[in-house]
């Protein structure tokens, strides 16, 4: 810019002694050294256009996104529709839940919605009362609830017996109006709420997606009412489904 400035103060000193085509070269240079500036802290002139930053890589729609090899080889191979859960992180309670049907050998994503998970994260080696999400593939086969069946494609149990504690705070008494049993230490076939745990109780049960009260749960994954009678409605047990779950880090291992 002080070569502009100066050229413009020559310019005006010697315009009453300088010819007019001397002085159409002096503006002549100026406006080129204008241009300059101006490319330098805008746009780049024509000639020295960067090339395009290059294309985000295409996800592969034969396999579920974010999921590597490692649990990707647990989904059975007649299972036509996952529920995935994303965890945020292995300590944090917020996560997103994605519906994925198979169409061909292709992963078709129905809906996502954004979750809670257990309140102290995930861990693929869960306890009771741990407080953390179990993380792994969990086939889905039965549903229930305190209200009415909204239309479940899953065998729907209704009862009472399903509903969360008077004990609990009262923000957390719908938890269970609507839930679907995750098929972690139970026995499939049966009410959400069978207490059978197969592996023993020091591994914990009772896990479910159900309805959200706006934070982290004891172990299960939660999303919003709405979300839960689309899942209801949508989640087939002739897709042969499976819940995908996990932090980010553990599902994409």
């Amino acid at each position: 810019m002080g070569r502009m400035a100066f050229s413009a103060f020559a310019a005006s000193a010697q315009r009453s002694r300088t010819p007019a085509a001397v002085r159409t070269g002096f503006r002549a240079a100026a406006a080129g050294l204008l241009l300059l500036a101006v490319g330098g802290c805008g746009e780049s002139p024509p000639q020295e256009k960067s090339a395009p930053p290059p294309a985000a890589p295409t996800q592969d729609p034969t396999r579920i996104p974010g999921v590597g090899d490692r649990l990707t080889a647990k989904i059975p191979a007649d299972s036509r529709q996952v529920v995935a859960v994303y965890g945020k992180s292995r300590d944090s309670a917020d996560a997103t839940v994605v519906l994925y049907d198979k169409e061909g050998p292709n992963w078709k994503q129905r809906g996502r919605w954004p979750a809670h998970n257990g309140v102290k994260g995930w861990t693929p080696d869960h306890r009771e009362d741990d407080r953390r999400s179990p993380a792994g593939v969990f086939t889905l086969t039965d549903a229930g609830g305190v209200l009415p069946d909204p239309g479940a494609k899953l065998p729907y149990t209704r009862s009472a017996s399903i509903a969360a504690p008077r004990s609990w705070a009262k923000t957390h008494w719908h938890d269970f109006d609507y839930v679907i049993a995750i098929d972690y230490n139970r026995v499939k076939g049966t009410p959400p709420n069978d207490p059978t745990r197969p592996q023993g109780r020091k591994k914990g049960g009772g896990i479910w997606l159900h309805m959200d009260h706006g934070s982290g749960t004891s172990a299960c994954v939660s999303v919003s009412r709405a979300a839960m009678e689309t899942l209801l409605r949508s989640v087939d047990p002739g897709r042969k489904p499976v819940m995908v779950m996990g932090d980010a880090a553990y599902l994409r291992s």
